[in-house]
């Protein structure tokens, strides 16, 4: 027989898939149970914006239209949001679409990206596709201030001429750790203007107003700097798959070369138009999550458990043992939550923040679990 894995790019063949969080369809299957909450995948529980409920609603009747490729109305609505042109924005299929044409339009063989352990998987695969060189940096230990948090000495340090890209997650996936204002701006200061700096800030809409770090901000001083979003986390509209990424517009034209006609779907792009200003609904968001953070932390303590810090919507736990047992113990009373042994946390769970009767159930549950 013909080994296809033989013939990929060597690069590819090397690849694992992403493995993404159990879905609720499949554990009912497995153990034929109901009543299945799913705190793994760092979705929101109030679901989608009303706005943007509305504006799927009214967008059906056009579904046998092609969407138009361009996203003219979204890319408006984001450039008036964040104070900047339309041509410095690049839309994708989430935001995770728009680090991969980053990794496909700067990276060769013969160049490297960097990223810091315990950062998001698609880092790695997206450098890896390409056959592009890793260059990862340990993370800061448990007993640092910031425990598993991006070391930015170490990385700055770890700076050479074939260094193309740097990944910087702010707050951290899966961890939740973050980076505060000055010590990214020196940062991204220091970096050679050669070297593309990518600030992935999926989680910022969970930090609060001010402690929030938003580094589109400095945009218009650092023309080697990109700045990834997405309306997957606090704008509820993970199905969709709707994402962008804003930069100076040579960067911009570079990535629109290579990405893909009609990557964002009609009702993606409706979707995110209405949500980005219902104010009221993200303004819930943060609330819920708030909440729903100080019990799982609450009860993280009750079990004498170490977390990592967190501006994300979800908790990084150490449970000091294999965490795997107690991932199928919490799965058999009806509990998704994330195993992250392939990031190297063997001893952890991510749990996500839900709504506060999830919260509850989780409590129980952990207990029962941990028991």
């Amino acid at each position: 027989m013909t080994d296809f894995k033989k013939m990929a790019a060597p690069g590819v063949q090397k690849l694992s898939p992403y493995i993404p969080g159990k879905p609720i369809s499949e554990l009912e299957r497995e153990l034929g149970i109901s009543n299945i909450i799913k705190l793994a995948s760092n979705e929101n529980p109030l679901g989608p914006s009303p706005l943007a409920m509305q504006a799927i609603k009214s967008e059906m009747n056009e579904l046998a239209l092609y969407p138009d490729g361009n996203g003219f109305v979204l890319k408006k609505a984001l450039a008036e949001k964040h104070a900047i042109g339309m041509e410095c924005i690049t839309l994708g299929n989430g935001s995770n679409d728009v680090l991969v044409l980053l990794a496909e339009a700067f990276l060769t063989p013969e160049l490297s990206a960097m990223y810091s352990q315990y950062s998001f998987a698609v880092y790695p695969i997206a450098i890896q596709a390409v056959g592009a060189q890793h260059q990862m940096i340990d993370a800061t230990p448990w007993e640092a201030d910031m425990p598993l948090g991006c070391d930015l000495p170490a990385m700055k340090a770890a700076i050479n001429d074939k260094t193309r890209l740097i990944f910087i997650a702010n707050p951290n996936n899966p961890t939740g750790s973050f980076l505060g204002k000055n010590e990214l701006y020196e940062f991204i200061r220091s970096v050679p203007k050669d070297v593309i700096v990518v600030i992935d800030e999926a989680y910022l809409e969970y930090s609060p107003l001010n402690e929030r770090v938003d580094s589109s901000q400095w945009l218009g001083e650092f023309e080697n700097l990109v700045v990834t979003r997405t309306f997957s986390k606090a704008y509820g509209l993970a199905g969709f798959r709707v994402g962008y990424c804003l930069s100076n517009p040579d960067i911009a034209n570079v990535l629109n070369r290579i990405r893909q006609p009609f990557n964002v779907n009609s009702l993606a792009l409706a979707a995110a138009t209405a949500a980005i200003n219902d104010d009221a609904f993200l303004q819930q968001s943060m609330k819920v999550n708030n909440i729903g953070m100080k019990m799982l932390q609450n009860t993280c303590d009750k079990l004498k458990l170490r977390y990592v810090p967190s501006k994300g919507n979800f908790l990084l736990i150490d449970f000091a043992q294999d965490a795997m047992p107690i991932y199928h113990k919490m799965l058999s009373l009806g509990v998704i939550t994330r195993p992250v042994a392939n990031y190297g946390l063997p001893t952890c769970l991510r749990v996500t923040i839900g709504s506060e009767t999830e919260m509850q159930r989780l409590t129980a549950v952990m207990e029962q679990a941990c028991g």
